[in-house]
């Protein structure tokens, strides 16, 4: 079979590795039976990263260099190359000698059998001979992989590796979505190739992780920021008892509100009856602009004056209904009365799934948005 390979290099002051990384690339990919596009993109380097590469590309023209003018990350990095690639399919290689170029002959396979359309290169798949490091650093990445498995209803073991290769197709489509600078790229890119319901693939790799004073960048800013990204990027799409949960985190932090704003107003003299109207609009904001940002945001139907609308229909047609169904509860008829704390529950209850579902399939309705491969 007759295809190209896209290798992405996102480099950023890496002087002293660049040179070695793009020969090691050179050299693997000599003679194979496929043909070879590296596009190179410098994130606005300021170690002379960018002089070296217009050296190499000198000694080798068939790599493509591209500058940043400005440094944007690692993310922005990866999203130019991918709008520039042209091989069939297309995958990451950082600047440094953490991985193994070789392994990529190994993690084409499926997508050359037709088999896979993303494939992921895992650092935990084998036991292997490592370079032992840091055990924070391990663990995070294990602990956000199995988060954002979870959300994306994945099976992956290594979310946060370097080495991912896709069908140019895939990527190309899921590109220009792409919003990520720096590291939170990864739980990024992964939620939306979950979302494109695609074949996934994963295959092992080596690995050789360099320490903090040989360069690495990474830190635990950038762990939080995956955290955020796993949230931001695939709760909308969660399955269901995940999105229950996260709106069960809602409710308690819109209770809480609710509460603290109550007892704030009435300890300054306001009348109880305007404390309780402003701190019930307060926490339902505080429920809406949660929504927002962790739950329903992604693509919604709505502009946001109608969702709002919509938003605060729901939150009146709940409110009925709670009051309603517990005075219903409690002694409206007979056979029904039972003490109001148990009526209060049930009605509580009540009202957490009908606000759920209307704002899941009413206020934060997304447009139809089908990825076809």
């Amino acid at each position: 079979m007759n295809y190209t390979l896209s290798l992405i290099v996102p480099c950023y002051n890496e002087a002293r590795t660049i040179e070695t990384c793009i020969e090691k690339i050179m050299d693997t990919f000599q003679g194979q039976s496929f043909s070879l596009e590296v596009v190179v993109v410098d994130d606005a380097s300021t170690d002379g990263s960018w002089q070296i590469l217009e050296k190499i590309n000198q000694k080798h023209s068939e790599i493509r260099i591209i500058k940043h003018e400005k440094n944007r990350g690692k993310g922005a990095a990866l999203r130019t190359g991918f709008i520039h690639a042209t091989g069939d399919f297309v995958g990451i290689q950082d600047a440094d000698a953490e991985y193994d170029t070789r392994d990529y002959l190994n993690m084409l396979k499926p997508l050359v059998d037709n088999r896979a359309d993303v494939v992921y290169g895992s650092r935990y798949l084998r036991p292997d001979t490592r370079r032992v490091l840091y055990f924070w650093h391990t663990w995070m990445n294990k602990t956000l992989t199995s988060i954002s498995n979870m959300f994306t209803n994945l099976d992956i073991t290594d979310m946060e590796t370097c080495y991912k290769l896709f069908r140019r197709e895939v990527i190309q489509k899921i590109a220009p979505d792409l919003k990520e600078e720096r590291f939170g790229f990864e739980p990024e890119v992964t939620a939306k190739v979950a979302q494109t319901g695609c074949r996934v693939y994963e295959c092992a790799i080596s690995y050789n992780p360099r320490t903090y004073e040989e360069g690495k960048k990474i830190g635990w800013k950038d762990g939080v920021r995956a955290l955020y990204c796993i949230f931001h990027y695939s709760a909308h799409t969660a399955p269901l008892p995940i999105q229950l949960l996260i709106y069960l985190f809602i409710g308690a932090v819109s209770l809480f509100v609710n509460l603290f704003i109550f007892v704030g107003l009435t300890q300054t003299g306001l009348a109880l009856n305007y404390a309780i109207i402003v701190s019930f609009f307060v926490s339902a904001l505080c429920n809406y602009l949660l929504c927002i940002a962790i739950l329903f945001r992604h693509k919604a139907r709505w502009n946001t004056a109608v969702e709002l609308f919509w938003y605060f229909f729901s939150v009146f047609i709940m409110g009925a209904i709670d009051f309603g169904l517990t005075r219903f509860l409690i002694g409206f008829i007979p056979f029904f009365a039972i003490h109001w704390s148990g009526a209060k529950f049930i009605a509580s209850i009540i009202g957490f799934i009908g606000n759920f579902i209307l704002r899941k399939f009413l206020v934060f309705k997304e447009k139809k948005h089908v990825h076809t491969l």
